[in-house]
């Protein structure tokens, strides 16, 4: 139930900080597990949210484990179901956990679960693919599953990764029975086989988000415009504090977007109290409050 909330909250969110979200063959997204979606990884912990936005079932994902360094941090992304697995960029000390990421892993998909891994182990602001590493393949083999395991890969694709109002464009590949990526008695053949497969259908997969040109009439650039100057304030505050936080990172946009998603309703239930403490009036405060994300989305629409 919690994660049901926090997905329509995460929906509502990218409303208002993404122009267009396309999903290319959605229907393979309604499938249940046991599935292992593998996926590019230009855009930190925001890949992974926006590819589990868009499945019917719930999905589990393996992130950076250095995101999960400060508390408030690990208490957020657990209850986005994500799961720590460690570079050896990150000390060599926390290799030895990543056993409990490729068990956990296991263990859902041995539960008909879904589990999300990016394939390329490391996060760039590209979408050119990295060197695949061989998690994903271990996790294949080691899942010991009822059904037939179905590999999906998926691809996501931004115009930007540092301002609002972007285009995004998901990806969906048909499944894939794991059993097709491991025709060999090697374990090392099978991994390289497994990886060149999924590394041919990923880039295949990956197309860029077009920039779609709205042509707004006077009435939407000017609501497009009062949302700009509303928003502007709070927005500066926030999104120069984390770039200064996360500059020679590839945090920014997706600290953006969570630290949006958490601040925006506070910002509008003060400012609620605000309105009505000046004005006295429940409906005046109500409507005010209410056309505030109508016009952020105008903003977002008709970016000037």
């Amino acid at each position: 139930m919690l994660y049901f909330l926090i997905k329509k909250w995460v929906k509502a969110t990218s409303w208002l900080f993404c122009k267009q979200i396309r999903v290319i063959n959605q229907q393979v997204l309604i499938k249940k597990g046991p599935i292992l979606v593998v996926a590019n990884h230009p855009n930190s912990f925001l890949d992974a949210i926006l590819i589990g936005l868009f499945f019917t079932e719930n999905v589990h994902f393996l992130a950076r484990g250095d995101a999960f360094r400060q508390k408030k941090h690990r208490f957020l992304l657990k209850l986005l179901k994500m799961i720590p697995i460690y570079r050896l960029s990150e000390g060599k000390e926390n290799l030895h956990l990543n056993e409990y990421a490729f068990t956990e892993s296991c263990r859902i998909l041995e539960n008909g679960g879904i589990v999300l891994i990016f394939i390329e182990g490391i996060c760039i602001n590209s979408h050119t693919l990295q060197p695949f590493k061989k998690g994903a393949a271990r996790i294949a083999l080691r899942a010991k599953t009822q059904e037939p395991l179905q590999i999906i890969p998926i691809s996501i694709t931004y115009n930007s990764f540092s301002t609002y109002g972007k285009n995004i464009l998901i990806s969906a590949g048909k499944a894939i029975k794991v059993s097709n990526l491991f025709p060999f008695n090697d374990e090392a053949k099978n991994f390289l086989h497994f990886n060149n497969e999924l590394k041919m259908q990923l880039n295949n997969l990956i197309q860029y988000s077009s920039e779609k040109t709205n042509h707004p009439n006077i009435p939407q650039k000017a609501l497009a415009i009062i949302g700009h100057l509303l928003h502007k304030p709070l927005y500066d505050l926030i999104s120069n504090t984390i770039r200064i936080k996360t500059r020679g990172t590839v945090f920014y946009d997706s600290v953006l977007f969570g630290v949006l998603m958490l601040v925006y309703p506070i910002y509008l239930l003060l400012l609620a109290g605000l309105i009505f403490w000046i004005s006295a009036s429940l409906p005046i405060t109500i409507v005010i409050i209410l056309l505030h994300p109508i016009l952020a989305r105008m903003a977002i629409l008709y970016k000037h």
